[in-house]
């Protein structure tokens, strides 16, 4: 079955702003929590997690960019790693750095 988040996120109503999403369990700081954003030519596209995070000046989030091979058809693409250790029922916030806030 496909499942757009990983078994720790659920995406639920924030108190940021709409639906935001959320850790259904204790997350240890420095884990991948998955790909966020794709870069094809200069088109930014969001993947399901990279779509439903909330903007924070004071993130416990960030993006890590990694490094695509010759053979994939996408130019750059993005995860997010946690920046401390997440609690159970946090929701999981990012500085926007690609949008203005």
């Amino acid at each position: 079955m496909y499942k757009p988040l990983p078994e720790s996120l659920t995406i639920k109503t924030s108190g940021i702003n709409g639906l935001g999403v959320f850790a259904d369990q204790e997350i240890k700081q420095g884990t991948n929590l998955g790909i966020t954003h794709i870069k094809i030519d200069d088109k930014i596209i969001r993947t399901p997690l990279g779509g439903f995070i909330n903007h924070s000046n004071t993130p416990n989030c960030t993006k890590v960019e990694l490094h695509a091979n010759g053979k994939e058809p996408f130019r750059k693409k993005w995860s997010l790693v946690t920046l401390q250790d997440i609690k159970k029922g946090e929701e999981i916030t990012l500085r926007y750095t690609f949008y203005n806030v």
